[in-house]
């Protein structure tokens, strides 16, 4: 059996303006790799009724699966149904299954069902429904041409749903046995993909070229994928696996095995949590973004204390009792003085950690010994406090993303009793 034509039809003025960034193309094809499977073509279009029936006419020819994502809302531009119905010269008809979606969530919503909504039960005669657990647009399969068309929703959520618990095991069933993708994934921070790939080529220059090495950039994290093609290879994709993840050392935070990726903040949580131990933070340059992070995660209580965000001098020493000759003495952005956040922070909660950062976001406010970009962090426990300086280009808010990422990641360091210097590049 030769390999299936998968190709993939996107569809959104939004996305021709740029007006969004087209992520759900990059899951549908990482989701398709974990199977076996692969997309030969991919072709994004406005959302333009003639376009879409004469891609569709085009691609079903020669696809043996078409995936239209986009295009089933309930708005006059959301086009998808209509589209398919003209190509394959169905009529659109309301669909029962699709109807009683809507309803049912339109009742959970507490909403009245109205005529936009109703335009999402339209679909093409003889469409087979895939649910949708999430949202209100139900996707739905034609067979066209010998092609089977798959419809979904680009809402991420609700498209990455969708193909994991009714799409790809359908296409699974259909691949054949002759090849078979394993991909190993993990997600790393501290590293970039020109200094990773530096030293791989300095520490492993022998890298075989059938285990395929590749990097995805997803800030402030790093994807790392290994992919070998047949399972005849597994052996030595294990191998080089064990090699990479020894080079890369603490940098490697998780292997992807959801398909996810997750937040810092969820990683240390999640740590914290299983040592039974509770963090605060205490922030001035990140104005509060390291306790966001924390609490914007559910149960972030059972490790959470409090945060303070003392932006001012005179709010560093009132709040958690910096002495005001170690500010007049050092200044503000200094080492003395994040290690006095940290301590007094401890001294005002039950916390066995806190986060202490200082610094200068900019665009002005440096100095030629504190130059924009400068930040002091102090990451304290009762017993010791470990200090670090890091000077952070760009602008106001990547600064403090990553003053957030780094501290955070040097929590999870000491969670885990990590005795590695990060690369932090």
């Amino acid at each position: 059996m030769a390999q299936l034509n998968i190709q993939l039809l996107l569809t959104g003025n939004e996305l021709m303006t740029g007006d969004i960034v087209d992520t759900n193309s990059v899951m549908i094809a990482q989701q398709l790799i974990a199977i076996g499977a692969s997309i030969e073509r991919k072709i994004t279009v406005a959302d333009d009724i003639d376009i879409l029936v004469s891609e569709i006419q085009q691609m079903s020819q020669s696809a043996d699966i078409l995936i239209i994502n986009g295009g089933l809302g309930p708005t006059t531009d959301d086009l998808t149904a209509l589209a398919l119905a003209k190509a394959s010269k169905r009529q659109l008809a309301q669909h029962p299954q699709a109807l009683a979606h809507l309803q049912a969530w339109c009742d959970k919503k507490a909403t009245q069902l109205d005529e936009a909504n109703l335009t999402q039960a339209m679909l093409p005669d003889a469409a087979k429904i895939i649910p949708n657990d999430i949202g209100s647009a139900v996707g739905f399969i034609v067979n066209y041409q010998g092609c089977d068309i798959y419809c979904t929703p680009g809402v991420p959520k609700e498209l990455e749903h969708m193909m994991e618990q009714y799409i790809l095991p359908e296409i699974k069933h259909q691949l054949p046995n002759t090849e078979h993708y394993i991909v190993k994934r993990y997600q790393v921070f501290g590293i970039g993909e020109s200094k990773l790939q530096q030293l791989i080529t300095e520490h492993l220059p022998d890298w075989p070229s059938d285990v395929l090495l590749g990097f995805r950039a997803a800030s402030p994290m790093l994807e790392v994928k290994l992919t070998v093609k047949h399972k005849h290879q597994l052996t030595q994709l294990e191998l080089w696996q064990k090699k990479l993840l020894q080079l890369l050392g603490d940098h490697v935070l998780r292997r992807i095995d959801d398909n996810k990726m997750h937040t810092m903040a969820e990683l240390v949580l999640a740590e914290l949590v299983k040592q039974k131990q509770s963090i605060t933070t205490v922030e001035s340059c990140t104005g509060g973004l390291i306790a966001s992070l924390l609490t914007n995660i559910a149960g972030a209580s059972q490790a959470f204390e409090a945060g303070f965000v003392t932006y001012s001098n005179q709010m560093k020493s009132q709040m958690v009792g910096v002495c005001e000759q170690t500010l007049n003495t050092h200044g503000a952005v200094s080492e003395q003085v994040v290690i006095e956040m940290a301590k007094g922070a401890l001294e005002r909660t039950h916390a066995d950690y806190a986060i202490a950062v200082s610094g200068i976001a900019g665009p002005e406010g440096g100095s030629p010994d504190k130059p924009v970009g400068s930040v002091w962090l102090t990451i304290a426990t009762k017993q010791q406090a470990t200090s670090y300086y890091f000077c952070i280009k760009g602008d106001r808010q990547y600064f403090q993303l990553m003053v957030a990422q780094r501290a955070l990641d040097l929590v999870r360091r000491l969670l885990i009793n990590s005795e590695q210097l990060p690369f932090y590049c």
